[in-house]
């Protein structure tokens, strides 16, 4: 969706879709457009409350019946486990997805990491499809006048023009773009914090290739998963940028992320979206 500036002011029922990198401020700029009226879509915890509810419960349940004590528990129903997912925290969902390597330092076989990957995908996929229904959903039903999407981090490695396309289509797509500084923070942070995350399949393939031989290791379970997460991710920065810039051009708009850290009110928020729009 294009518009103009005035346009932007005039348009009663805004609908904006945030979309970038993790970690460069999108679900901050969500919680304070929450507290200003705005119905805050948040694709992750659509993924993580819907549709992998169920598999990310029953990751748990393995693990707990593991243990004999919880086991007896379960068995009998005198305890339940219940996924707890918020716009803040998204650790059930990250533990779900794992990490690959070595089961003994917590890691997952190829086959099972894979399988978890696909499933991500298609809940992503089904997330994003389900953002019309929301602004539909978000008038009729729950009466906020504006809606905001606050996509993946992953948004980029879906390769669904057709559904890329539908969101544009009803919202204004706004891309905070890191710069070289913005960069370097975001690599050192998950240098120093490694989380799971959706790799391409086609990437993952490329880049598990390359680790082994870098390290010299001929099977997965030799794998470290702590360190293939610290390597790989300076691999899926760089390889995400030109993607995420690819849509920006062709169906929205860019902001710095530095300009998107200085939002404090809603007021601030329309200054920079009125920038990027002229």
């Amino acid at each position: 969706m294009r518009l103009s500036p005035t346009e932007f002011d005039r348009w009663p029922n805004k609908r904006v879709t945030l979309l970038g990198m993790s970690g460069v401020g999108k679900t901050r700029l969500a919680s304070i457009l929450r507290n200003n009226n705005w119905f805050h879509y948040s694709v992750d915890y659509r993924i993580g409350t819907h549709y992998l509810d169920e598999a990310i419960l029953d990751n748990v349940k393995t693990q707990a019946m593991q243990v004999p004590f919880l086991r007896t528990l379960l068995m009998s129903d005198s305890i339940y486990i219940s996924n707890n997912v918020t716009f803040e925290n998204l650790d059930p969902l990250s533990t779900f997805l794992g990490k690959l390597g070595n089961p003994d330092l917590g890691g997952l076989p190829l086959e099972e990491f894979q399988r978890r990957q696909a499933l991500h995908l298609e809940a992503e996929l089904n997330a994003m499809r389900d953002v019309e229904a929301f602004i539909d959903k978000v008038d009729k039903i729950y009466g906020y006048p504006h809606f905001l999407n606050d996509v993946s981090g992953s948004m980029c490695e879906l390769d669904d023009s057709a559904l890329i396309n539908a969101v544009a289509e009803n919202t204004v797509m706004i891309y905070i773009e890191a710069n070289a500084a913005d960069e370097k923070f975001l690599i050192d942070r998950a240098q120093n914090s490694p989380k799971p995350l959706y790799y391409r399949e086609a990437f993952l393939t490329e880049h598990l290739a390359k680790y082994k031989k870098e390290k010299s290791l001929s099977y997965v379970a030799d794998i470290d998963p702590d360190d293939f997460m610290r390597w790989v991710f300076p691999h899926l920065f760089y390889a995400r940028l030109p993607r995420y810039q690819a849509i920006a051009k062709q169906y929205g708009y860019s902001v710095p992320a530095r300009d998107a850290y200085q939002v404090e009110t809603l007021d601030d928020f329309n200054d920079l979206i009125r920038t990027a729009l002229k």
